[in-house]
């Protein structure tokens, strides 16, 4: 895919990771910045960040990361696993997430994430598995 990260974020504006408010910062050497500020869309009923919305984070900077790595001859990917561990929550400020490439093969790819709070501090692990598709 010939995208750069300003046409992907553009296009991703207007989908899910724009509903979430994610922009996604980097792309570099197997590597994903990505940000979220946090504010009542983002909340579950109890008042706390929403899991989702952090799953939502972490799955957007994989996901665009996959994007960036596929190998030549793929057409795209999809996810076939994913997994959040949660450390802490956060009710305000900007949640950021790292995502690093772990496994970049001709069929699949392994992501590993990690979401910081607003402090800085871990607050998610993440994992997820990608099918390349052809």
């Amino acid at each position: 895919m010939d995208l750069t990260l300003a046409q992907l974020n553009d296009a991703g504006s207007r989908l899910f990771p724009g509903h979430l408010g994610i922009e996604v910062e980097t792309i570099a050497d197997e590597t994903v910045q990505a940000r979220m500020p946090l504010d009542d869309r983002h909340r579950a009923p109890n008042g706390f960040l929403h899991a989702a919305a952090v799953i939502g984070l972490a799955d957007t900077a994989c996901g665009y990361g996959c994007i960036f790595n596929l190998p030549e001859g793929a057409t795209g990917f999809t996810t076939i696993e994913l997994k959040a561990n949660f450390i802490r929550s956060a009710q305000e400020g900007t949640i950021t997430c790292e995502a690093r490439l772990v496994h970049g093969g001709r069929t699949t790819q392994l992501w590993d994430a990690t979401v910081n709070g607003p402090d800085g501090r871990p607050m998610a692990l993440f994992r997820c598995t990608q099918l390349v598709l052809r």
